[in-house]
């Protein structure tokens, strides 16, 4: 099979990760890769064409910033994406993260008589305008480029989730909505790479963990209340300032005494400041399934979740716990990991059945796209 991604993924193959949702992709065409698939990934925001060490061939869009300002999205930019997308003659496409140009991927997929996959990034994709509103667009600053793709992605969202020949929901929460649309859908986990995952050994677990970035949209100015809170606890700060209420309450913080704030930090320290914690704080109101719960799982260290519960994973697994958007319950349950324990072995066994980047896995997706596959050519 040929299957074709699209997005800013290059950094992501490169191990330079932008975001959750461009590392997801690229967990998954290097998954597809290992299993003898043909995979290619359009970047538009690529510098240059190059082959990854694991086979996944990634094409830049050529021109992409020649003609006028104003008025190259029109002229040049979509037509040419549009062009190299059937180029392609993939037997599937798949698009994720809300963007109006995956409908120029499903009119390729179409065309070429191929499959078209959407896979869901944050439950905001499914959940109503009024909630984006509230959780999204109403929380960010925004350029003419995110106006124009916020419109056009909320009118051509719905229908592409129609149209899709499947739709990859990250949790079963996800799919049980979409169930209730008659929408064909799957639950495919997000992936994690074990293999690529430090082990880290005697960990020094004083402080709690807060990582991501720092921002009203991202459950911030709940964050600094429950500092405010709990004197009595040491917190350590990983992410910079986003925006107005970002900026203000990062500034707060630091005359605080018990909050070391460490700005941004690569992958690779990020993880070793999350091994050595008590636990990952989330006061993020609106998620999907953040990369950042796993890997903390997958390093034996809790998550203590405000709004987030993924698929109720919390009363499934023991995994931390959810405090169903009460900042007093969640205080009160920091004193259940403030003294020392052994660490959490049922999250890291969870990670590795679940979401690990291992054979089995592999063997999953490869069986999910061939049976994709064969309805298309049957």
């Amino acid at each position: 099979m040929k299957i074709c991604f699209w997005g800013n993924v290059s950094h992501s193959i490169m191990g330079r990760t932008p975001g959750g949702g461009e590392l997801q992709i690229a967990l998954l065409a290097k998954s597809l890769a290992m299993a003898g698939n043909e995979v290619v990934i359009i970047d538009p925001e690529g510098k240059e064409d190059f082959v990854s060490e694991d086979g996944i061939k990634v094409i830049t869009v050529k021109g992409w910033e020649k003609g006028l300002w104003m008025l190259r999205t029109l002229t040049h930019r979509l037509p040419q994406f549009y062009s190299l997308l059937k180029e392609q003659n993939a037997d599937i496409y798949y698009c994720r993260i809300r963007d109006f140009r995956h409908i120029l991927v499903y009119r390729a997929a179409r065309k070429v008589k191929a499959k078209f996959i959407l896979a869901l990034a944050s439950d905001l994709d499914i959940l109503s305008f009024r909630m984006r509103c509230k959780h999204s667009y109403l929380t960010q600053r925004g350029d003419l480029w995110t106006l124009f793709n916020g419109i056009f992605i909320e009118i051509l969202y719905p229908f592409l989730l129609h149209k899709a020949d499947v739709v990859f929901t990250q949790h079963i929460g996800q799919k049980a909505i979409l169930d209730k649309w008659n929408i064909n859908s799957i639950v495919n986990p997000n992936l994690f790479d074990l293999k690529a995952f430090q082990n880290h050994e005697n960990p020094v677990r004083n402080e709690f963990a807060y990582v991501g970035s720092l921002a009203k949209r991202k459950g911030f100015v709940q964050f600094f209340e429950l500092v405010k809170k709990c004197p009595q606890y040491k917190f350590k700060v990983i992410g910079q300032p986003r925006d107005r209420a970002g900026f203000l309450y990062f500034e707060k913080l630091k005359f605080y005494d018990n909050v070391t704030l460490l700005g941004r930090l690569d992958h690779s320290e990020t993880i070793k400041h999350i091994a050595n914690s008590k636990a990952l704080i989330s006061t993020s109101p609106m998620e999907g399934f953040p990369n950042i719960f796993i890997e903390s799982w997958a390093c034996g260290v809790p998550v203590l979740s405000l709004h987030v519960n993924p698929g109720s994973v919390f009363e499934k697994e023991n995994l931390g716990y959810f405090a169903n958007g009460s900042l007093d319950d969640l205080i009160q349950k920091l004193s259940f990991y403030n003294s020392s324990y052994e660490i959490n072995h049922e999250a890291m066994t969870y990670v590795e059945n679940t979401h690990s980047l291992n054979q089995k896995k592999i063997s999953e997706i490869k069986k999910i796209f061939q049976k994709l596959f064969q309805t298309n050519v049957s």
